[in-house]
């Protein structure tokens, strides 16, 4: 069958009216998880668009392919199911944000690439290499300063991908094919900044919004590596009130529902074309964001909030509104991908079939995500374990999370003597995966010749400071 891919970014999947939000609108994904399957328990293979992005086009995990922070961006050197399907014959295309390096030459695999978003000028925020006495990050006061109604230059990128998509499924009806098709659409709400637009902006700025989770400082759960990236990528000392907050999460809630009204757009003219009946469609997000939580915004921790993504597919032979406790990861994705159109696997892929999965097979991979990159100076790792989610840091001490019994993550048992031995069971399990120090080492010395090669510590400074890439034809602006 054809395969639709339709993938936001940075949408925490606890905002979904699917998964019981209590007033978040997204009627077209609730739709699609009705006439489909949905994942309770989905991951990015790292908390970070660029190394994220890499990952799910490969569908092996981050420390497999070695493409670690903003700086270190794809650029087709290891086989993704993009390139399989065009050697194979498939049309395979993409539009909108990729968020690969992008310079003359390289070949990501797509037949086609309409409207891409690359790493700016193919180098990317190399200051976001820097993994030891890293000084705060410049233009973080944007996160609070933009929150609000309106267009951004990301609202009207996002309208043109949608409007490209239905243009691209609309010359497809009626049209023989000898092999199925693959379309990638890639969306970019709602990611900051958080300038919804005002229809959307005003609906959710007129609710009382709860402050987030442990917003409050005296309710801050405090850890070495979460404590440093507040440091580093201070946003929160940019919100001076608790309506700054609250506008700030009227406008993510704002894009949420922007996003879900394109997805809605792709989706009906998808059935429009009668097409639907031939294509499985996949919607996920290349991460989450914590919005606010335990005072943090953005993503690149492990927390659910930002590790956790949301993930439904939809289709022939899939269960009809079915939710999957199995934990899953975007490395799974490739896997299905080239499942559905019957092409021949990636060799070296790490995941499973979803479609697989979601009818009872038993897991046969690791669900990992790891993070290496801004406003970090060790490396961490996070393991599902069962009910367990445990994470690892390396030279910091561990955290664990029984998410049956606590899915907001609201207590961790890593220093109590009765949890013990299932520490050492989930760190076992890990180092049965992968070595988190040679991995770390690993990733420090990459960015170390990656810094060298633009001029060192000092150069990166100078060159500025990223929170953003800009949509294409925008100017770029480093902090």
């Amino acid at each position: 069958m054809n395969v639709l891919v339709l993938m936001s970014d940075e949408h925490n999947p606890k905002f979904l009216g699917a998964a019981s939000h209590p007033f978040i609108a997204t009627p077209n994904l609730d739709k699609l998880a009705a006439r489909g399957t949905r994942f309770a328990s989905a991951y990015t293979t790292s908390p970070m668009c660029v190394p994220a992005r890499a990952a799910f086009a490969t569908g092996r995990y981050v420390h497999q392919i070695g493409f670690w922070d903003s700086a270190d961006a794809y650029e087709g050197s290891v086989p993704s199911w993009h390139h399989v399907l065009r050697e194979a014959g498939h049309e395979v295309v993409s539009i909108g944000k990729l968020h690969f390096r992008g310079r003359p030459g390289d070949d990501h695999g797509f037949s086609d690439e309409i409207l891409p978003m690359h790493i700016i000028d193919g180098i990317g925020d190399p200051a976001g290499s820097i993994r030891e006495n890293i000084p705060p990050r410049k233009g973080c006061g944007q996160m609070a300063r933009r929150a609000g109604p309106g267009e951004s230059t990301y609202t009207h990128y996002d309208r043109d991908i949608t409007a490209r998509a239905q243009i691209w499924l609309a010359e497809r009806a009626g049209k023989p094919q000898d092999k199925p098709w693959v379309l990638f659409v890639s969306m970019v709400a709602p990611h900051f900044p958080l300038t919804a637009p005002p229809e959307w902006f005003y609906r959710y700025l007129a609710m009382d919004l709860p402050m987030p989770k442990l917003y409050a400082p005296e309710c801050r759960p405090h850890h070495p590596f979460t404590d440093e990236y507040a440091r580093v990528v201070n946003y929160d000392a940019h919100f001076r009130s608790p309506e700054d907050v609250r506008r700030a999460i009227a406008g993510y809630c704002g894009l949420v529902s922007f996003m879900d009204e394109n997805i809605g757009k792709v989706l009906n003219e998808l059935e429009r074309a009668g097409l639907a009946e031939d294509t499985l469609v996949i919607y996920t997000s290349d991460h989450g964001d914590n919005l606010g939580a335990r005072g943090l915004w953005g993503k690149t921790v492990l927390y659910e909030e930002s590790a956790g993504v949301p993930m439904i597919i939809a289709g022939p032979g899939i269960g009809k509104g079915k939710t999957v406790a199995e934990p899953v990861s975007h490395v799974d994705c490739a896997v299905t991908i080239l499942q559905a159109t019957g092409a021949v696997g990636l060799p070296a892929a790490s995941g499973q079939s979803l479609v697989d999965l979601a009818h009872g097979a038993a897991p046969t991979r690791p669900v990992i995500c790891e993070y290496h990159a801004v406003g970090s100076t060790a490396g961490g790792f996070m393991l599902r374990h069962g009910p367990w989610k445990y994470c690892h840091y390396v030279g910091m001490r561990a955290q664990l999370f029984n998410l049956s019994e606590d899915p907001e993550e609201l207590r961790d048992l890593a220093a109590e003597p009765s949890q013990q031995p299932i520490l050492r069971e989930c760190e076992m399990a890990l180092r049965a995966y992968l070595d988190p120090e040679e991995v770390d080492a690993r990733a420090k010395r990459r960015q170390a010749e990656l810094l060298a090669s633009y001029g060192g510590r000092d150069a990166a400074l100078a060159r500025g400071t990223l929170n953003f890439t800009p949509a294409p034809g925008e100017q770029v602006e480093l902090s």
